[in-house]
């Protein structure tokens, strides 16, 4: 193989609920795009960057799901390189990981003082991908008892976990996290703790050549093109309606050069705000080219209450999410 190409993704979020809508159909419809996109693109990888599903404990659907997922990038003999996140539990993520690296899926384990690493070798030499799970500080402290008592910050904790990896500068390093970077952009559907206190610096990554990050939904760099939130494949908030979904496909040539590309997604519905009179809404002619299937949040501008305004604009947009005055 010439380079390695490796699709990255983050934040799958399997069996979120988006007001009480179930997303497990969208999600279902927007894996088997990025399944056909693997497979189009002949990637030498799949990487996850954490919050594979949307709960700790997450519904059967939601497993049988991602357990597909998975089962057809192994027998299309696609690697799988993933952590856990916030949303995550990671002893149920990782259970059976070292079973599953027999068919090159490999997930990281809780963190316990050394941070996963899988060496890959293509025409260019050695790549060593780590694999460093969702980091709190308490989970730092649990790990390495006494050494790491004074760590009370994020900061402080990540800095420290990934002081002690010892990189070969002379090979190409990748690492997979989940972590909130100082200076990027949020949005609504995400969580984050009071104040920034979840914040980290990006000196943390320095020597990597590329860093696959999870835990934000907009699709971004921070501070540098090879530092990147991989994004959300689907919107999860009216605060993402402008986002431009896709998948992020990083290739990795000889030591310094990274190439990054995006491929666009087409969801099952799209998300999208809408505002008007509750007679220009109700209109069967779409005046704004709208499909009426999409998740929508309606801004009425009457001056009065519609009465079951909910229901009547049901029967034209039936996955009406929210109304507003």
């Amino acid at each position: 193989m010439a380079d390695m190409r490796f699709m990255h993704l983050a934040d799958l979020h399997i069996g979120k609920k988006v007001n009480e809508f179930s997303m497990l159909e969208d999600q279902k419809h927007i894996l088997g795009q990025v399944l056909d996109l693997a497979h189009d693109k002949k990637v030498d990888g799949v990487l996850i960057a954490g919050d594979i599903y949307d709960k700790t404990v997450p519904s059967v659907e939601a497993v049988t799901l991602f357990d597909s997922f998975l089962t057809k990038l192994s027998e299309d003999d696609i690697p799988v390189y993933m952590i856990s996140g916030n949303h995550d539990s990671v002893e149920r993520v990782s259970f059976g990981a070292r079973l599953m690296r027999k068919s090159k899926v490999y997930m990281a384990s809780e963190y316990d003082g050394t941070v996963e690493m899988v060496s890959v070798q293509d025409d260019y030499g050695v790549m060593d991908i780590y694999l460093l799970p969702y980091l709190k500080p308490a989970y730092v402290r649990a790990a390495l008892g006494e050494e790491a008592e004074g760590i009370k910050t994020y900061q402080e904790a990540v800095a420290y976990v990934m002081g002690k990896v010892k990189l070969n500068r002379k090979h190409r390093n990748l690492l997979v996290a989940h972590q909130f970077v100082t200076g990027a952009v949020t949005c609504d559907s995400e969580e984050h703790s009071v104040g920034g206190l979840d914040q980290i610096s990006t000196d943390c990554f320095e020597g990597f050549d590329y860093v696959a990050l999870g835990h934000l939904h907009g699709a971004q760099t921070v501070g540098s093109d090879t530092v990147r939130y991989a994004g959300t494949l689907l919107k999860y908030s009216f605060s993402e309606v402008n986002h431009k979904k896709g998948v992020t496909i990083v290739e990795l040539q000889e030591k310094g050069k990274v190439t990054v590309e995006t491929y666009p997604l087409k969801p099952l519905h799209d998300m999208r705000k809408l505002r008007g009179s509750y007679e220009e809404l109700t209109r069967k002619m779409n005046y704004d080219g709208t499909d009426t299937d999409d998740y929508v949040q309606i801004t009425l501008t009457d001056e009065e209450d519609i009465f079951d305004a909910v229901g009547k604009l049901r029967t034209i947009y039936p996955n009406l999410m929210k109304l507003e005055y």
